[in-house]
């Protein structure tokens, strides 16, 4: 196929042709930025928690007794809640991966030094390990006589105190690139801190963007507020009745309180990516809107088109022309035009993921959503134009002499 003769023709029907080119160029650059939130919302929803989730109940208790003594009742809460036949280990922690109750906290390296970044600090109480789950790759566990108040009476001031610290392998790699993390010292508050431990993984309450999801720091510090998550680790066919038994024993043991959000960890992290998952089915159904309606309106001009050429159609037929060169001439043309709207589009498209990156914490497009998108689009012009193609190929040469 010639090109000159191709964009002759063009160049009479500017207007149109920019339409078309606006609009395949708009699908890219949406289409490009949608896919790339698609993909990335569909991994948050696999994002591996660090903890045992298959076995894992909780449940909120918020004492109404303002001059309670929060470590003597979590202490007794504790003891009746192991005693629960089928509860392996329990503990009294701040926080949970999704449950978004995030305490985060800048991440030195000496005392007056600028914060590398900023993790979420867990607390809770001996047992927060074992009941979690997590996965201890280098190091020990807290020793009893690390572990302090929480402080929170004086904002949080136990941090300020705490001498050990058990970190995520990815936040140790953050901080100590290259290096072991494990006997390194780090400020999360005024005094320093050792690192005792590493963890395999343990994901934020609240995900983020980037790769900061498994920036954590475990710190020994006991929760001494009135309001505490209570976590029951047992067999996953047992959680059910545990549960129940737990919100059982807790308000026998103290009705002046209230006891709420009672769950498996499955449901929390259901109930966390929910929002994901529709967002996702919003975005499948803009992203295949589109496609549609730049499929018909190629069609839609490519028919246009053949109506309005039935008699040039058939004078080329007459000099010579074949089925084929007719039918590559059209898909030439759209393959030209739906060309330079991917080149306008993908340029759009990394315009549109800076401004996302700016005001949405999105992450930078990779060059292989707009290669993708551009295979996506080429095939469906030559797809949405092959119908008029073939009508145009179909008109015989007798149609240049009846049209004379």
């Amino acid at each position: 196929m010639s090109l000159p003769p191709v964009i002759a023709s063009l160049s009479r029907h500017k207007l149109t042709a920019l339409l078309l080119v606006l609009q395949v160029s708009l699908t890219c650059a949406i289409v490009c930025n949608v896919a790339f939130m698609i993909i990335h919302r569909s991994e948050q929803l696999h994002q591996p928690s660090g903890v045992a989730e298959d076995e894992l109940v909780m449940i909120e208790s918020s004492d109404l007794d303002q001059n309670a003594q929060p470590l003597v009742r979590h202490t007794t809460d504790l003891a009746a809640l192991r005693a629960i036949p089928g509860v392996t280990s329990v503990a009294a922690i701040d926080a949970l991966p999704f449950n978004r109750n995030d305490w985060s906290n800048g991440i030195a390296l000496s005392k007056d030094g600028t914060a590398i970044t900023s993790a979420t600090a867990f607390n809770g109480t001996q047992d927060e390990l074992a009941t979690l789950g997590l996965h201890l790759i280098e190091g020990r566990h807290f020793l009893p006589d690390e572990y302090i108040p929480l402080d929170s009476a004086h904002d949080w001031a136990g941090i300020d105190h705490v001498s050990a610290a058990i970190v995520t392998r990815a936040l140790g790699q953050k901080l100590f690139p290259g290096q072991d993390p494990l006997g390194k010292t780090i400020y999360a508050g005024d005094g320093p801190t050792r690192i005792v431990g590493v963890v395999d993984r343990l994901t934020r309450p609240h995900t983020h963007e980037d790769d900061s999801n498994d920036y954590a720091t475990l710190f020994p510090m006991l929760p001494d507020t009135n309001e505490i998550i209570y976590v029951l680790r047992t067999a996953p066919q047992e959680r059910e009745r545990v549960l129940k038994q737990a919100a059982s024993v807790l308000n026998r043991l103290d009705e002046n309180r209230i006891l709420q959000h009672a769950q498996t960890f499955t449901q929390l992290r259901a109930q966390y990516f929910q929002h994901n998952r529709t967002m996702i089915s919003l975005l499948v159904a803009a992203a295949l809107g589109l496609f549609a309606v730049t499929a018909i309106g190629i069609g839609g001009l490519a028919n246009f088109w053949v109506q309005q050429r039935r008699r040039s159609i058939g004078v080329r037929r007459a000099l010579g022309a074949t089925r084929t060169d007719i039918l590559r001439y059209f898909q030439g043309e759209n393959l030209l035009i739906v060309s330079a709207g991917i080149v306008v589009g993908a340029v759009l498209a990394y315009a549109l993921n800076l401004a996302l990156m700016e005001y949405y914490e999105q992450a930078r497009l990779p060059p292989a959503y707009p290669l993708a998108c551009a295979l996506s689009l080429w095939l469906l012009g030559q797809l949405a134009v092959l119908g008029p193609a073939l009508r145009a190929a179909a008109v015989p040469p007798v149609i240049a002499t009846r049209s004379a």
